[in-house]
C-alpha cells in the first residue's frame, strides 16, 4: 500500500475557508489500496517549511502531494513548476509580505514537480472534474511551499516524489459574487482523490521498470 502525505492551507486574505483543506476532510483514509495522511499547513511564508518537513518525517509517505488555492481558476491545476521567488501584494496569515526576494539564495531558480503533472491532470478529468496542467504556482506561500518540498525532497528523499496542485473557490466561498469561478467542495475532492491515485499509480510505474 502506497502513503501518500496530502496537505492543504488554513483560510487565508479575507477567506474564512480554505477548500484545499476543507476537500481533504471529506477524503477517506484508505482507498483503493491507497493510504491518505492529511495535514493543515498555515499560510505563512516562514513557518510552512519547517512544518512541512517535519510533517514528511513524522508520516515517510512515498509521495508528497501539497494543495491550494487559486481563486480564479475554473478547475483543478497541477503545477509542473515552482521558482525561487516570493513576491505578492496580499501579506501571509502572519502579517509577513515579501516583494521581490528569494525563497532560497542559494538554491535554484526553479524546481520541476517529480509526480506525473499529465497524468494527474488527465485522471481529474476522467473523474468528471474539470482539469488542466498549470505552468505558474505564483509566487505566494503556495510557490514557496511547493519549492520548499522539491528542495526538501530532493537533498533529504531522493526517492520520494513530490508536487503541487492548486483548486478553485468552492461553491460556498463565492455566494453573492457573480460570475466567480467556482466548484462544490465534493467534486474538488473527488479531483484530489484522482490526482492521488495518479500519484501512487506513477510510483508503481516507476517501480516496475526494469
Amino acid at each position: 500500500m502506497k502513503t501518500i502525505l496530502l496537505t492543504g492551507f488554513a483560510p487565508f486574505g479575507a477567506d474564512t475557508f480554505n477548500p484545499s483543506w476543507e476537500a481533504l476532510t471529506l477524503l477517506p483514509d484508505r482507498w483503493s489500496g491507497v493510504r491518505l495522511v492529511k495535514r493543515r499547513l498555515p499560510v505563512a511564508y516562514d513557518r510552512v517549511a519547517g512544518l512541512l518537513a517535519q510533517a514528511v518525517e513524522e508520516v515517510r509517505p512515498d509521495g508528497v502531494l501539497c494543495i491550494g488555492q487559486a481563486g480564479g481558476r475554473t478547475g483543478l491545476t497541477p503545477e509542473l513548476v515552482a521558482i525561487n521567488w516570493k513576491d505578492a501584494v496580499l501579506p501571509d496569515n502572519d502579517g509577513v509580505q515579501y516583494g521581490g526576494v528569494p525563497i532560497c539564495p542559494e538554491g535554484p531558480a526553479a524546481y520541476f514537480a517529480t509526480v506525473p503533472v499529465k497524468e494527474m491532470a488527465a485522471a481529474i478529468g476522467q473523474a468528471g472534474v474539470p482539469a488542466s496542467l498549470s505552468y505558474s504556482a505564483g509566487a505566494y506561500v503556495c510557490n514557496t511551499t511547493m519549492y520548499c518540498l522539491l528542495r526538501l525532497l530532493e537533498g533529504r528523499y531522493p526517492d520520494l516524489q513530490g508536487g503541487f496542485l492548486h483548486v478553485p473557490y468552492a461553491c460556498e466561498q463565492v455566494l453573492g459574487r457573480p460570475g466567480v469561478p467556482s466548484l462544490p467542495l465534493p467534486l474538488i475532492a473527488e479531483g484530489i482523490q484522482a490526482a492521488a491515485l495518479a500519484v501512487a499509480e506513477g510510483l508503481e510505474r516507476a517501480e516496475n521498470r526494469p
